[in-house]
């Protein structure tokens, strides 16, 4: 019997919209921006790899791996052409309150 590879896993269960964003939360959370774009990199590879991404966005495939990288940046705008492509948005929620006072 062939076992699946957790990545592998990943990949599949973040091909659900509700998931990919509880995992892009929970690195969003993390506070690591390179944690995050790991996450993006992973979500992007769920919904259909860069060729993909590329295609949806109409963004260049070598700046989308660029932007993703380790040292990557994206903007706002484009991180927004990401997120829409992957089927979800870009939102700002209120900090938990008992975090706040601490």
């Amino acid at each position: 019997m062939k076992t699946k590879k957790w990545h592998d896993t990943l990949i599949e269960i973040l091909n659900d919209p509700e998931e990919a964003a509880g995992y892009l939360n929970a690195a969003l959370e993390e506070g690591d921006p390179k944690m995050f774009l790991v996450a993006l990199r992973n979500v992007a590879e769920a919904c259909g790899g860069m060729r993909h991404l590329s295609r949806a966005t109409q963004l260049n495939r070598a700046n989308l791996h660029r932007m993703l990288s380790h040292n990557g940046n994206p903007e706002v705008r484009t991180l927004r052409l990401l997120l829409d492509s992957f089927g979800l948005r870009l939102a700002v929620a209120p900090k938990d309150t008992r975090r706040r006072a601490a």
